[in-house]
């Protein structure tokens, strides 16, 4: 199925109906502020088993991230000290992986891991549908590195074909970024930079 959403005034019944999927355990494919994204509800553990088989990964041992849609949601699930909290204020919404210690909320499927990659994109569809959702979203880009052909991981229309059979639906927003994000690493004393992205750090 593909959803087509204005990210300038995203339609509150689109939005809803891909809330409806989320929380029915469905995976969706949905732009960001860099690469099109691929997600679940974070509570729902077949969902996070369904996308990690996607991607050939295990979520006991890799890195995934949250799409959160403001810091006030972040606090629910990650701990931040003053110096965190300021530096995400200035930067986000914005193309930035905040790499932060998690706390007791966060999934069962994620308790094993002591920090999780937090990220506010500056796109409206990505945070009303957390916004709507209640809670975040699993984040995770749909690009493989392995392949080529760029337009399939840009262009939403070329996505749905090539991978509307394994998800529930793939929204178009519109052409979207080959730029990953900018991760913040924010677990030791020294703020750090461990991949340059898309996103500009203002310390």
């Amino acid at each position: 199925m593909l959803v087509k959403i204005y990210n300038d005034n995203p339609n509150e019944k689109e939005i809803q109906r891909i809330v409806n999927i989320l929380r029915n355990g469905g995976i969706v494919i949905y732009p960001t502020d860099t690469i099109y994204g691929i997600g679940c509800d974070i509570f729902n553990t077949k969902g996070v088993e369904t996308i990690c088989k996607f991607k050939g990964i295990d979520p006991r041992k890799h890195s995934l991230s949250f799409i959160c849609n403001d810091i006030s949601m972040v606090s629910e699930y990650a701990k931040m000290n003053n110096d965190t909290f300021k530096i995400m204020k200035r930067n986000l919404p914005g193309a930035f992986t905040f790499i932060l210690e998690g706390n007791n909320k966060l999934p069962k499927l994620f308790k094993s891991k002591k920090t999780v990659g937090i990220r506010i994109p500056d796109n409206n569809i990505a945070r009303a549908i957390v916004s709507e959702l209640g809670n975040p979203i699993l984040s995770t880009s749909v690009r493989d590195r392995e392949d080529e052909i760029l337009e399939y991981f840009t262009d939403p229309e070329l996505i749905h074909e090539r991978y509307g059979n394994l998800v529930n639906a793939v929204i178009d927003g519109g052409i979207g970024s080959l730029d990953p994000s900018t991760i913040v690493d924010c677990t030791d004393e020294e703020i750090s930079i461990t991949r340059q992205g898309k996103g500009e750090l203002l310390e």
